[in-house]
């Protein structure tokens, strides 16, 4: 039995807004109570034996939605008080006609809380003795808003299940679940959350960024699944704080017919490779590209399908950590720790690693992501000092003849268009301009407002081709130079 103890003490996400409505009852935007109807809803989703005590203010009485997501069977209602016992009792019963059995005291220690809630001749209530309700802190608690702010999500997980196997109530304040206190030091507790409900794992690929005003968020495997958003996923981002989501038609697999008026749309692509049989693609490559094969062979690089495995690991972080500049730009896998290129090899599913191998060195390695009638280059590097043994041509090779074995269709190399020389190698390995759509539904009136100025979208991908071609050296440099100064940083940081 997982329990929580839920103390909505401020009805917004934004303090300032909180404060202002609890003393001046200014209501100020739609999302009274938003952040304690996500976690209602993450409660009901939970497939886990989950009992929430939610005790609620004179400011934070539910409103009518978030009274039906209380259903009887997995939450029940409180007080929390803040001034006066019997009148807020009252009050909380006539509005929410439910039985109260609990009570938790809204705690108002600094000056400027006090003031907002009126609370000027002591610190806390005074609790009578016949007082009908029992208090609530008689159970164990952990307060994971507070665990959360302290430690990892990793972390805070291990914390959070000892607690409850330890008979303990799980304490937080819902205004705290995305956002971290810097006086209290309290939150964001929404993976941890999420994690030990076992809920919104439709939102685990989920990438955030933020852009000026507004938030824009992809899925991070949307080359490898098709996401199609439906309402309930749109409401879960919208109540997230998210304006715009955006997606690719994956036209090779699952076209769209007639995708809604309100969707923007904007031109994308991909390398992309039809596989047939490895003596196909051989055919069709280039007499140059088949001899930097063969100088492959004869310089004696073998390639091999490899387990994912710490000696692979080890191999890829000397990769990694070989150079800090690659094809012009600083290479942001350069400085990696071997413990975290470890978690990663060994993390990873439905993936395929290609080593290539001079000896008994990991000269280079190519990582394949098998999704949903795709395979995707996911990565492919080699150690520079063997550049002249055409060590990243073997492994296409290889590449191709995993996947023929496995009749996949499709391979995925990235991008065309954002590397000149990269783009070259990929062509001249059959891969072609694959034109797809990309497409930005606007979730809220920022989003609407972002994609009507054409904020949504990317400057690199904004701007014309031969624009772009021309500012690639620059960008470059700025890359390159930002690697350097920032080992500089790192030894002048205290």
């Amino acid at each position: 039995m997982i329990e929580l103890r839920i103390d909505v003490d401020y009805p917004y996400p934004s303090r300032i807004r909180s404060f202002i409505y609890t003393a001046f009852g200014i209501k100020v935007g739609k999302d009274f109570l938003r952040n304690s109807k996500i976690v209602a809803r993450m409660i009901n989703e939970s497939a886990k034996e989950v009992k929430a005590y939610w005790f609620f203010t004179p400011k934070t009485i539910p409103d009518e939605e978030l009274l039906g997501l209380l259903d009887e069977t997995k939450h029940e209602i409180g007080l929390h008080i803040a001034n006066d016992p019997y009148r807020e009792l009252k009050l909380l019963r006539d509005s929410t006609r439910r039985k109260i059995r609990y009570y938790t005291i809204h705690g108002t220690s600094r000056p400027l809380t006090r003031m907002i809630w009126k609370r000027f001749k002591a610190k806390k209530p005074n609790i009578p003795d016949n007082y009908p309700l029992q208090s609530f802190y008689q159970f164990p608690t952990s307060g994971l808003d507070i665990i959360c702010h302290i430690y990892t999500t990793e972390q805070s997980i291990r914390m959070a299940s000892r607690c409850i196997s330890e008979g303990n109530v799980l304490h937080f304040h819902p205004i705290w679940l995305f956002q971290r206190g810097r006086i209290n030091h309290r939150g964001p507790f929404y993976e941890t959350l999420k994690r030990i409900l076992g809920v919104d794992n439709e939102l685990d690929t989920l990438v955030i960024q933020k852009k000026l005003f507004f938030k824009i968020v992809h899925d991070a495997r949307e080359y490898e699944k098709d996401v199609i958003p439906n309402r309930e996923l749109t409401d879960k981002l919208k109540e997230r704080g998210v304006d715009v989501f955006t997606f690719i038609e994956r036209k090779w697999s699952h076209p769209l017919v007639t995708p809604p008026r309100s969707w923007r749309k904007a031109n994308d692509n991909i390398a992309l490779l039809h596989v047939g049989t490895y003596s196909e693609w051989w055919k069709n490559i280039g007499k140059k590209t088949r001899n930097m094969i063969r100088k492959a062979e004869k310089n004696g690089i073998k390639t091999t399908v490899t387990e994912p495995n710490e000696e692979l690991a080890e191999g890829i972080w000397k990769i990694y950590n070989e150079t800090p500049i690659r094809q012009g730009r600083g290479f942001p896998h350069y400085g990696t720790k071997l413990r975290d290129v470890v978690q990663s090899v060994l993390s990873p599913q439905n993936c395929t690693y290609i080593g290539a191998y001079l000896q008994n060195e990991l000269a280079g390695f190519i990582l394949l992501v098998h999704g949903d009638h795709i395979t995707l280059i996911s990565q492919i590097l080699s150690l520079q000092k063997y550049w002249d043994k055409a060590v990243n041509n073997a492994l296409i090779a290889k590449a191709i003849e995993v996947c023929a074995n496995r009749h996949e269709e499709w391979i995925m190399y990235g991008r065309i268009g954002n590397h000149p020389t990269l783009d070259i190698f990929k062509q001249n390995n059959g891969f072609t301009r694959f034109q797809l759509a990309r497409y930005y539904i606007p979730l809220t009136k920022k989003g609407k407002i972002a994609t009507r100025l054409g904020l949504h979208r990317d400057v690199k991908d904004a701007l014309p081709q031969s624009i772009k071609y021309q500012l690639i050296p620059v960008y470059n440099w700025i890359s390159r130079t930002k690697t350097r100064i920032k080992p500089q940083r790192q030894k002048l940081a205290p």
